[in-house]
């Protein structure tokens, strides 16, 4: 038996009809994905200029045609973005896969999301757009928009400014605070130091302003090597050796200004779920070696962040 791409179940092929299905209903089987992974690096190159996602990663922009049981390049209009190999970083698109996925079983919205075979037999990591809903097109604005900044200057900002966007712009900031302190958690649990403020994102739907799907979540520290850093975004003044108290105490009682009540509730959930995040690496796509290491480090930061707290016993 084989393990699903989409869900990570057990299933016969490379897909489960249930991961088909989150794709579409009429979905039977999927084909690879006609370019190797070079091909893909090339051709977001040559598509940067005409479409709307950016960033450091190769991205392309895709729909998903159910006739041809594939997903094509387009460069207008996608539903999908793609992310294949890249030759500087080592096995990103699985990776971002797994971190995404312990994001969601730990509580965090995320969009629909999995890995596809290339034409090579590489992975390639996709995500679907969580701005687009059927022809009309969802207002979304990143806090680097928000706060002034821009891709340059994504990382001259703290956790406690994010805060404040969320208390500025949206329709309830204390619901909003609650789901941003899990986000936190989460980055630091799965080791990703690269969560800027770019990274972070407003939407609008039906009236209300909230923050959208979680998005661009992966260990960094694993990638990187010789990471010196454990968050993008100070808190109280820190990038490294956070402890329980600056992300419990501080951020969240304190900052947030969550009750006590909702922060044990939220701890307690990362506490139940920290053997669901052992097997969800255990069945992921990464090789055993990058498991070893992923686990390793998600192990430490659960140890740091629940030994002795207080809010658990109470």
């Amino acid at each position: 038996m084989n393990t699903c791409l989409i869900t990570y179940a057990t299933c016969e092929g490379r897909y489960s009809p249930q991961g088909l299905r989150k794709l579409s209903r009429s979905l039977k089987q999927l084909k690879d994905f006609p370019y190797t992974a070079a091909d893909q690096i090339v051709e977001a190159a040559a598509r940067a200029p005409k479409m709307s996602i950016q960033g450091v990663q190769p991205k392309l922009s895709a729909v998903l045609n159910a006739r041809q049981n594939g997903f094509e390049l387009v460069d207008t209009g996608g539903r999908y973005i793609l992310k294949p190999q890249n030759p500087q970083y080592r096995h990103l698109p699985e990776n971002e896969d797994l971190s995404m996925r312990l994001a969601e079983a730990a509580g965090i919205p995320v969009p629909l999301h999995g890995l596809i075979y290339s034409k090579d037999g590489s992975l390639t990591y996709f995500i679907k757009r969580f701005d687009r809903e059927g022809k009309k097109k969802i207002a979304v604005e990143d806090f680097a928009q928000l706060m002034g900044l821009n891709r340059d200057t994504k990382y001259d900002a703290s956790m406690e400014k994010v805060a404040q966007v969320i208390d500025r712009y949206c329709t309830f900031p204390a619901v909003e605070k609650i789901k941003l302190f899990r986000l936190t958690l989460v980055n630091f649990l799965v080791g990703n130091e690269d969560m800027h403020v770019k990274n972070f994102s407003l939407m609008t739907r039906q009236g209300k302003v909230e923050l959208t799907p979680a998005y661009d979540i992966l260990n960094t520290t694993i990638v990187l090597s010789k990471a010196k850093e454990e968050i993008a975004l100070p808190i109280k003044g820190k990038k490294r050796k956070l402890s329980a108290d600056i992300l419990v105490d501080y951020f969240g009682l304190t900052r947030l200004e969550l009750n006590r009540k909702i922060v044990s509730s939220v701890l307690e959930t990362f506490k139940n779920v920290s053997s669901i995040w052992n097997n969800l690496i255990a069945v992921s796509f990464l090789p055993n070696e990058v498991k070893t290491e992923y686990k390793r480090l998600v192990d430490e930061r659960f140890e740091r962040l629940l030994k002795g707290s207080f809010l658990l016993s109470k």
